[in-house]
């Protein structure tokens, strides 16, 4: 899912937010934003969700199902 880990990382970047500063909006610690833009790990589905919520996106295309944002 190396399309997921570069997605968030470029939505979060062009919203000019922080690692830490996109965790408090999703409700996760910095260390799990970073874990995500490295690939290491996956938010559970509320997170997924609040994500795809925040940056105006649909799951499909964070988890690269998509190359279509909306």
């Amino acid at each position: 899912m190396e399309k997921f880990s570069e997605r968030v990382k470029a939505l979060r970047e062009s919203k000019g937010l922080s690692q830490d500063a996109l965790g408090k909006i999703i409700g996760v610690k910095r260390y799990s934003v970073y874990t995500y833009e490295k690939g290491r790990n996956y938010p559970d589905i509320p997170r997924l969700i609040a994500l795809a919520d925040y940056f105006e996106v649909t799951t499909d295309y964070l988890l690269g199902r998509t190359d279509e944002p909306r």
